[in-house]
């Protein structure tokens, strides 16, 4: 069976079989955790996971190209969020992941390094209340 959801008043398509393919990957797994807990730029990405910038970026691609997340430009940065209205499958699987994650060593680590990265980001949530969204 091939479950496939339509965001209304959008063109953009998310199944299910998708978001499980995006949630099967570690790295992926962890980006996804993180936006859960507010946007982030390519570079916070970097310096949580300790993965260089073409890696973060060819996931961030992956998961953009199959909906799972939003991203904005502000001058040279392009900063990552999840959908502001994701599928209801989508939600669903989140909200599973975030009671997961609260038990593994790996997700509480990525949320420590996150509150210090995060120190510095007050600039995103402004940039994202221009909200100059970025056809990526």
């Amino acid at each position: 069976m091939y479950l496939r959801i339509y965001r209304i008043g959008d063109c953009t398509s998310v199944d299910l079989i998708q978001i499980y393919q995006c949630f099967c990957d570690a790295t992926r797994l962890r980006i996804i955790h993180l936006l859960a807990h507010g946007p982030l730029c390519v570079c916070h990405f970097q310096e949580i996971l300790e993965l260089p910038q073409t890696k973060v970026s060819q996931h961030l691609a992956y998961l953009r190209k199959h909906g799972l997340v939003d991203c904005t430009r502000h001058g040279t940065w392009m900063i990552y969020s999840l959908p502001s209205k994701p599928p209801i499958e989508l939600e669903a699987n989140l909200k599973c992941l975030q009671d997961c994650a609260q038990t593994d060593k790996r997700f509480r680590s990525d949320l420590k390094k996150r509150e210090k990265v995060q120190a510095g980001c007050g600039w995103i949530e402004e940039a994202l209340d221009t909200k100059r969204t970025y056809a990526c």
